[in-house]
């Protein structure tokens, strides 16, 4: 879930999916390419859960829609280090069954750099989860959105003891911005000082201490950490990470706007480039 948070508008999250089990929302998912969907071993892994009775939800905010674009998975792979009591190694990947057709509504996020250090800005998390921690009912069917700031390792590891340099921490000082359950296995993305036009996937909602407390973090699966992973998985299976696959993106040229002094996503436009470069409008 998220906590505090606001509305996101239509495509503003172009790479955010629904993954569903039994058609019920279970966890979010990232769109890296017309083939794979990045999310979160924890949400799939409790059980013996077949592909065929996971689908996954693409291009929209809104998951009561009537007209809902449902695609079917063929496959199933989690690390094969995770274990959920130390939830380390938290991320797993799903196979479609058929390729997603990008257009404005449907876009791939780009991966990290793999070792380079970078300086994050601008850091978002997106989900339909819970909107209160307390509160089971509270699941939400227009995706919500929270402002993120990536925190320092060593400090947040002095409040979760099991924190593994796999993990990141993200929260928002003296505010009760946060994930919560049914938003795991979604995007913490973030623009960089080089460029605040791309968006980058830096990890994946993961792990908490409940949700929403003033000063405590949520943990978060540092994906620099597994693109090699993420890239030898798609080649095994005969669908690799392909950037020219998503150089078929629409062209359009960008808007930008300022409304406050505060950042926010705004409709992000893919743009025909190795990496999408998506726009950020000013809408906080």
């Amino acid at each position: 879930r998220i906590i505090g948070g606001m509305e996101a508008e239509e495509g503003e999250f172009p790479w955010q999916v629904s993954i569903q089990v039994f058609n019920e929302h279970m966890c979010g998912g990232t769109i890296l390419s017309a083939w794979w969907i990045l999310t979160a071993a924890h949400c799939l892994n409790f059980e013996e859960i077949p592909p065929k009775d996971v689908n996954v939800v693409v291009g929209t905010s809104d998951l009561t829609s009537q007209h809902l674009e449902i695609k079917q998975v063929t496959n199933i792979i989690f690390h094969k280090d995770h274990r959920r009591v130390s939830m380390d190694h938290d991320i797993g990947l799903l196979l479609l069954a058929s390729p997603i057709k990008f257009n404005d509504l449907k876009v791939p996020i780009c991966l990290p750099p793999e070792l380079s250090p970078v300086s994050w800005r601008h850091c978002w998390v997106a989900g339909w989860g819970q909107t209160n921690s307390s509160e089971k009912d509270s699941m939400k069917s227009d995706l919500m959105k929270v402002p993120m700031v990536i925190l320092d390792w060593e400090e947040c590891s002095k409040q979760f003891s099991k924190l593994t340099k796999n993990m990141l921490c993200a929260g928002y000082q003296n505010e009760n911005y946060d994930a919560c359950q049914g938003d795991s296995g979604g995007a913490l993305v973030c623009t960089t000082n080089d460029s605040s036009s791309k968006w980058y996937q830096v990890g994946i909602i993961s792990w908490g201490r409940s949700c929403g407390q003033k000063n405590i973090p949520g943990i978060y699966t540092l994906l620099a950490k597994y693109v090699g992973w993420i890239k030898n998985v798609m080649q095994q299976e005969g669908r690799p990470y392909s950037l020219e696959e998503m150089g078929n993106s629409p062209k359009q040229p960008p808007k930008n706007s300022r409304t406050s002094a505060s950042p926010a996503l705004g409709s992000p436009t893919p743009w025909l480039l190795p990496c999408l470069l998506l726009r950020a409008v000013f809408n906080w």
